[in-house]
C-alpha cells in the first residue's frame, strides 16, 4: 500500500468524523481503533460468509455494495475473488482505491449501479440497504448484476430490533420519527444522521427480494442472543421470541429461475 501512514491517517479520520463527530458515542476512540486494525472483524465476516453460501469466494466475482473504505473488499480479494466494490462516499470509495488497488471501487449509489447484466457470482450487501434512498431500487439493481447461479447476502438491522447499532443504543422499537429524534436528544446524541436511516422489516425486506424476481433461499437467526438494554435484556429477549424478532435480517437469494 503506498504511503501507508497517510492511508491511516485518512482512515482515522473518516472513523474519527463518524464515531464522534455524527453519531457522538461515548466510546468512540475504542470503534476507530477497531476500524483501524480491521482485519480480524472482517476476516469474520467473510467467514460466516462462506459458511453460509458452503462455498469459497476464490475464483468468484464478487460485488461489496455499499463498501466503505474497502475493509470487507481487501480481505475477499486476498482470499482470491475478484472485487468490485460501490459506495455513495467520495472518501469512502478513495480510500477503497489505495487500500485494494487490484480490486476496483466506484462512486455510485446503490439504486444505479453501474454494471452489467448478470455479472456478479455473489452480491455482498452489509449493513446499507438501511441507508438508501429507494430500497426497492437498490435490491432490484442487486439482483440485475446476479449471474443466473450467483448469490445474494444481504444483511440489515431490523426495525423491530432493540438496538440501534450505528449509534449503538437501546433503541425503543416502532417509534415515529420524531419520537425517535426526542429519544436522541435526551440522550444527549445528534439526530441528523437519521435522515439516513430507514430500517425494514422482515416482511419488507422479503417482499422487495421477491419483487426483484430472487429466491430467498435461506433466512438466518443464529444472531439473536446479544445482551442489549442492561437490566432491560430478559425483558427484550422475551419479546424477540414471543414475537418471533430477528435483531438483524439476514438473508442469501438466487435469482428466481436461474434464467
Amino acid at each position: 500500500m503506498p504511503d501507508a501512514a497517510e492511508f491511516r491517517r485518512r482512515l482515522e479520520t473518516y472513523y474519527v468524523h463518524y464515531y464522534r463527530d455524527t453519531l457522538a458515542i461515548s466510546g468512540w476512540r475504542d470503534l476507530v481503533e477497531v476500524r483501524l486494525a480491521d482485519e480480524a472483524h472482517e476476516g469474520r465476516r467473510l467467514e460466516r460468509l462462506e459458511r453460509v453460501l458452503g462455498r469459497p469466494v476464490r475464483g468468484r466475482r464478487l460485488l461489496n455494495v455499499g463498501c466503505g473504505p474497502g475493509g470487507f473488499s481487501a480481505i475477499a480479494h486476498r482470499a482470491g475473488a475478484e472485487v468490485w466494490g460501490v459506495d455513495a462516499s467520495p472518501e469512502a470509495v478513495a480510500l477503497a482505491a489505495v487500500r485494494t488497488p487490484n480490486a476496483h471501487a466506484l462512486l455510485a449509489e446503490a439504486e444505479a449501479l453501474p454494471l452489467p447484466d448478470r455479472s456478479f457470482d455473489i452480491v455482498y450487501c452489509y449493513s446499507t440497504l438501511e441507508h438508501v434512498t429507494s430500497a426497492r431500487r437498490a435490491v432490484c439493481e442487486m439482483v440485475r448484476v446476479l449471474r443466473p447461479d450467483g448469490v445474494l447476502y444481504l444483511h440489515t438491522p431490523n426495525r423491530w430490533a432493540c438496538f440501534e447499532g450505528h449509534y449503538k443504543v437501546f433503541w425503543p422499537p416502532g417509534l415515529p420519527r420524531p419520537l425517535v429524534s426526542a429519544y436522541l436528544r435526551a440522550r444527549g446524541r445528534p439526530t441528523a444522521f437519521l435522515r439516513s436511516l430507514r430500517p425494514l422489516s422482515f416482511r419488507q425486506c422479503r417482499a422487495l427480494l421477491e419483487g426483484a424476481g430472487a429466491r430467498i433461499v435461506r433466512v438466518l437467526d443464529d444472531l439473536g442472543d446479544r445482551p442489549v438494554g442492561g437490566p432491560l435484556w430478559p425483558l427484550v429477549r422475551a419479546y424477540y421470541r414471543l414475537f418471533g424478532i430477528r435483531p438483524h435480517l439476514e438473508f442469501v437469494a438466487g435469482r428466481r429461475g436461474k434464467a
